[in-house]
């Protein structure tokens, strides 16, 4: 990383809140944890939108755009977490290791490939989006809201995605040892995984 941030070992009052939320979540400190420790309330307010963003959609298909998104920013570190939650709390190790092999979406079933080239297209211009881009998602049964959605997580991972790159944070190890090998490159889209 690109930054000094406190310790765990030293932290104390907002950032040793943050840190240890962080280690409760993923049984060890994520990379990303020190990245905003220099500004714990821009994490949890990040935490609260992409929280709120989630739990109104289809988590699958929150993964799904996510990932989506993530590639287009190049992002290694979310495009890895996001396959891992695919697989691990979506339970779909199937979709996963196919968006991980072909991130086109060209295998996926109609509508999650409608969300993946959707999704693909706000990250990539979302100014060039015309109405003829959000029809396939209405074609595919998709309410106006249910597209709100999409645009939301797909916009949402930019700002997350950044912070991390410009801080230069890498994916954890454990996220690449989760992964294995076939899926780690696959899914290395940017900076690498960070090395034991």
């Amino acid at each position: 990383m690109f930054i000094d941030a406190p310790d765990e070992s030293e932290a104390t009052g907002d950032v040793a809140e943050w840190y240890a939320r962080q280690r409760r979540s993923w049984g060890y400190l994520p990379n990303y944890a020190p990245a905003f420790a220099l500004r714990p309330d821009v994490a949890e307010a990040w935490a609260g939108l992409n929280g709120t963003i989630g739990r109104n959609m289809d988590r699958r298909r929150f993964e799904l755009a996510t990932i989506a998104a993530a590639r287009v920013y190049r992002s290694t570190y979310c495009v890895a977490a996001h396959s891992k939650f695919l697989r691990d709390d979506c339970g779909d190790e199937k979709t996963m290791l196919a968006f991980a092999a072909d991130p086109s979406g060209e295998t996926l079933d109609a509508t999650d490939r409608a969300v993946v080239e959707f999704a693909t297209k706000v990250a990539r211009d979302a100014a060039s989006i015309e109405d003829t881009d959000v029809q396939p998602l209405r074609d595919a049964g998709l309410s106006d809201t249910e597209i709100v959605d999409v645009v939301l997580a797909a916009s949402a991972r930019s700002f997350f995605t950044k912070v991390l790159d410009a801080l230069g944070v890498q994916a954890d190890v454990e996220l690449g040892e989760a992964l294995g090998p076939e899926v780690r490159q696959q899914v290395t889209v940017g900076r690498p995984i960070a090395d034991v």
